[in-house]
């Protein structure tokens, strides 16, 4: 009897012992999977990351994260990534890389004349109109080298793209891709059925403004709308005092801006962008100060733009990514820093890109990742895929608005030769027709 008793105890605690086992096993596995894990990591280990630009200088193509006082960040943790990587068959891995390629002459460009398209090009970046003679950049075309990328056709993408609205929301380099792809699917044509929408979306122009904050386009014959709308930091900006003009703005880097959250529902393709005003003197000009979960920042850490603003790619990442799952037919880019070309200085120091013959620094991109760490180690493990433009366009100096002003509409009697040194030579935004037009062949041929 004492035996048989002793053997149920015993049963009955090894019973209890891989119950536990079980459940504790079940209960990690779960916590694993969750998604909400991530929340309770810190800050320092999910934003400070890899840093793709210098915020005063020329481009920096970084491979190291860099912190404040300059020592070394960890790397995000490849968990997820590779977690992701587990479920998918190697067939659907081999996606192309569309930005591994070359630049080759091709007679058939531009795919718009750079003497039109004066419907939606500004004229401030319309090189054809200004006092440049050499217009040999315009000849050339992306080709990605381990596939083909379609040709681009206007008709063929606008039935593509019927009932859907494209969004690209970013800085000015966001505003040029769009009167790219505006000239590109139009031809450059005037077309006067195309309707002003902008009003649908809170785009116009507030009373003293020198311009609205974007603008939207509906194409009434595919009810195909192309909009813009900017927002050169990517974060919420909000007055601290709303009737006071004078007082700073909270710019807070945790919020996507009030635009996004407002009209996300309404778009099928969303092309972000940013980098370029992260710098103090921008930040100080328009008065934004940096917010964290609703109030001014503490953290000194923060405090350094670049950890600030790899701490607002990752965040609006994080947002659009939890929001694609109610969206199923939204798409979402982000596209990677546009690189600057000043030489011998910057832009206020005497910097130029005065080169004018195409490709003297080579035509191929041979390498896998992207030169923009930020962006690549931001998208990876979410479904925001990332449009990478960095490398392909590092090899195009030539295409750049340099130092050419617009022509003169009326004969000038006396012209004053400018003393170099004070000339202001744009080495940021690009001639168009010109290298955003390829940003949008890669944009479409992904869609």
């Amino acid at each position: 009897m004492v035996v048989g008793r002793h053997r149920i105890f015993r049963w009955n605690y090894l019973s209890l012992v891989l119950v536990t086992f079980v459940f504790t096993i079940v209960l990690l596995w779960t916590w694993e999977k969750n998604p909400f894990r991530t929340t309770l990591l810190s800050v320092k280990h999910q934003f400070f990351m890899p840093f793709s630009e210098s915020s005063l200088g020329g481009t920096n193509y970084s491979s190291e994260p860099l912190g404040p006082k300059g020592y070394t960040l960890d790397r995000p943790s490849s968990m997820a990534t590779d977690k992701i990587k587990e479920k998918i068959s190697p067939s659907k891995q081999e996606v192309c890389n569309y930005a591994k390629g070359k630049w080759v002459a091709d007679s058939r460009r531009p795919l718009y004349p750079g003497s039109g398209c004066k419907q939606w090009l500004s004229a401030m970046w319309a090189c054809r109109l200004m006092e440049r003679t050499d217009f040999s950049y315009e000849g050339y075309r992306w080709q990605p080298k381990d596939c083909k990328m379609p040709e681009f056709e206007r008709s063929s993408f606008l039935r593509r793209m019927q009932d859907r609205t494209i969004a690209f929301i970013g800085d000015s380099l966001g505003r040029q891709q769009f009167q790219s792809l505006m000239c590109m699917t139009t031809g450059g044509e005037e077309s006067p059925e195309i309707e002003n929408v902008g009003w649908k979306y809170g785009l116009v122009k507030p009373r003293g403004a020198i311009r609205p904050d974007g603008w939207a386009y509906r194409f009434p014959s595919t009810n195909t709308t192309i909009l813009y709308y900017w927002s050169a930091s990517l974060s919420d900006l909000v007055p601290l005092n709303a009737t006071d003009s004078t007082f700073d703005i909270a710019m807070h880097l945790d919020r996507p801006p009030a635009f996004l959250r407002q009209y996300i529902h309404q778009f099928d393709v969303l092309v972000l962008n940013t980098g370029h005003h992260w710098n103090r003197g921008k930040l100080e000009a328009n008065r934004w100060v940096m917010h964290v979960n609703g109030k001014p920042n503490e953290d000194p850490e923060l405090a350094d733009i670049r950890n600030a603003k790899n701490f607002t790619v990752y965040s609006i990442i994080r947002w659009v990514d939890s929001q694609l799952p109610l969206y199923p037919r939204l798409k979402a880019f982000f596209r990677t820093i546009s690189p600057r070309h000043f030489r011998n200085g910057d832009w206020n120091t005497g910097g130029n890109c005065n080169n004018t013959v195409p490709l003297t620094g080579g035509n191929e991109v041979n390498e896998d990742g992207s030169s923009d760490k930020t962006v690549e180690g931001a998208v990876k493990g979410t479904r925001i895929k990332i449009l990478d433009i960095t490398s392909l366009s590092e090899l195009r100096d030539e295409g750049h608005i340099s130092g050419y002003k617009p022509r003169p509409s009326k004969p000038v009697k006396a012209y004053k030769v400018p003393n170099p040194t004070e000339i202001v030579n744009d080495c940021l935004h690009w001639c168009l027709p010109g290298i955003p037009d390829t940003w949008n062949e890669l944009l479409v041929a992904q869609v």
